[in-house]
């Protein structure tokens, strides 16, 4: 069995709200719940994530002031 694109994209964003918050990865991956689902009939199932993590982004204003 393998990993989804989905999944491994849950993955990713994981990573990435744990380095911006400077956080243990280990909580987030504790709390997704991973599903078996094939594409098509036949093909083998891959492993998706049923909720994904939310990653937040700040909104600071980042326009440049003219000379």
């Amino acid at each position: 069995m393998k990993l989804s694109k989905q999944a491994m994209g849950s993955l990713m964003m994981a990573l990435q709200k744990s380095l911006l918050e400077q956080s243990d990865i280990t909580e987030t991956l504790e709390k997704m719940d991973f599903v078996p689902a094939a594409d098509e009939e036949g093909a083998e199932a891959e492993l998706y994530v049923k909720n994904p993590p939310l990653v937040k982004f700040g909104s600071e204003d980042t326009s440049e002031e003219s000379e």
